[in-house]
């Protein structure tokens, strides 16, 4: 293993439900640049090679199933739902 390998920052997929994460996509827009993130983020085949583009992508889909999404009903156990 190589040294740069081992100093270099790990490699995760963006998840836009992990708070981390949001908040480094933050940083990157507020800051212009991805200097301080702790992780590096792995683009996909699918999406292409444009990650403020993906990450962009996939907050508007978080952001929008949480806005208009159903919530699921709470129920206690041994209840049934009418």
């Amino acid at each position: 293993m190589s040294r740069l390998e081992y100093l270099a920052r790990p490699l995760v997929a963006f998840d836009p439900t992990n708070k981390d994460h949001r908040r480094y996509y933050w940083e990157f827009l507020t800051r212009s640049g991805w200097g301080r993130c702790p992780v590096r983020f792995i683009c996909t085949e699918e999406h292409g090679d444009n990650l403020p583009a993906i990450i962009q992508k996939l907050m508007v889909e978080y952001y929008v199933n949480r806005e208009f999404q159903k919530p699921t009903p709470k129920t206690k156990p041994g209840r049934r739902i009418k």
